[in-house]
């Protein structure tokens, strides 16, 4: 029986936040991904995604290995995939496509390292832009490239690639599910250090972390992704293992809408409560009908920051109440307040200075940290 031990959220081909190679695609080239389990076995297999493509994604080859150093991978462990039986193959557009499994050992919140190399041209790749984590690419066949020497180009970004499950027969898996809080935004690259890192090792259990930067639960975006009741469904319900969905979504909603004078990329229709609350009972009686236990995050404080306002305080606040309320009255099974969790003790609508990665809107390693640990307590 196969676990989900890694997922990534697939986006539209765009800019994102930081230099990627989505917009351009591939042609020619290879492109290695190291990605952090958080289930062991001794079998893997792949998940590859074309959600946003147009025509279909050919593939002349896939590896799978064990993380060394950069792109280098550890000697021995470099294992083919096959896809049907076929080393080649195309993924469909609008579609997935996943590989036999490959005898490989790996060990829970180890690094595997997956390779593609792509003959033809690719088109703009549907990718997820902050990984928060080096991806290479270089010229031609670089399958076997053991040493990592072939790849020259680095970026911050997966392409392609959406799930790597294992054979670890689990069925406890924790999914997260929410926008750049989730994502990992604030948290320091290449270190593995997202709150969903933070879980698994204080756990011990399998989780996803599906998080998209800057996602909104009620509007879909060209940047940001679709809207978190459209995604849920694609992004965790589709993936095996999972029995508990974690919901930490809203702040987006609120913060984009607070002014007329946001930048053109992240327009937001003005938000009330009400349509918060009803967003999250969506995802709520969604995540019921595939059988997960579900438990609601208070939105962590944000004054101070570029979301904040006089609305967007008295929504943020509003919702809050409920999400707490939601616990008692068994709408959510069980609640994590992670807005008491990481408030300044001087001034609750704020991030405890500690905590704060500088922007008065995401947290710090350490205040990644605190979260993990409000979640773990009621698990």
């Amino acid at each position: 029986m196969f676990t989900t031990a890694w997922t990534a959220s697939p986006q539209l081909p765009g800019e994102g936040f930081t230099p990627n190679w989505s917009r351009e695609g591939f042609w020619r080239q290879s492109v290695r991904q190291v990605v952090r389990l958080t289930a062991g076995g001794g079998r893997v297999r792949v998940r590859l995604t074309n959600a946003y493509g147009t025509s279909p994604v050919r593939i002349a080859g896939a590896t799978v290995a064990r993380t060394a150093e950069g792109a280098a991978v550890v000697p021995g462990s470099l294992r083919r995939l096959t896809f049907q039986g076929a080393h080649g193959a195309a993924i469909p557009p609008r579609g997935d496509l996943l590989s036999d499994p490959a005898e490989l050992v790996v060990a829970a919140r180890e690094s595997v390292t997956v390779t593609l190399h792509f003959p033809t041209t690719t088109g703009p790749a549907t990718f997820h832009a902050q990984a928060f984590t080096n991806s290479h690419r270089g010229a031609g066949d670089l399958l076997t490239d053991a040493d990592g020497s072939g790849f020259g180009a680095t970026t911050q970004s997966w392409y392609f690639l959406s799930a790597v499950e294992t054979d670890a027969g689990r069925t406890d898996g924790i999914a997260l599910f929410g926008d750049s809080l989730t994502d990992g935004f604030g948290s320091t690259p290449g270190a593995d250090r997202r709150w969903s890192d933070a879980l698994a090792e204080r756990t011990g259990r399998p989780v996803l972390n599906a998080g998209i930067g800057g996602n909104l639960l009620l509007n879909d975006s060209s940047w940001y992704g679709e809207k978190a009741v459209h995604r849920l469904a694609r992004d965790v319900l589709a993936h095996p293992g999972v029995d508990t969905l974690v919901v930490l979504l809203g702040l987006n909603d609120i913060g984009f809408s607070e002014t007329d004078e946001q930048p053109t990329y992240r327009p937001a229709p003005v938000v009330e409560a009400a349509e918060l609350i009803a967003g999250h009972r969506e995802l709520i009686h969604q995540a019921r009908g595939s059988g997960l236990r579900v438990i609601g995050a208070t939105l962590l404080p944000f004054g101070g920051s570029d979301h904040w306002g006089e609305h967007a305080a008295e929504v943020s606040h509003e919702l809050n109440a409920w999400i707490r309320r939601a616990g008692g009255t068994g709408e959510y099974d069980a609640v994590a307040d992670l807005h008491r969790a990481l408030a300044d003790p001087a001034d609750p609508d704020r991030l405890r200075p500690s905590y704060d990665f500088g922007d008065h809107l995401h947290p710090n390693d350490a205040g990644y940290a605190v979260m993990a640990e409000a979640v773990a307590a009621v698990l």
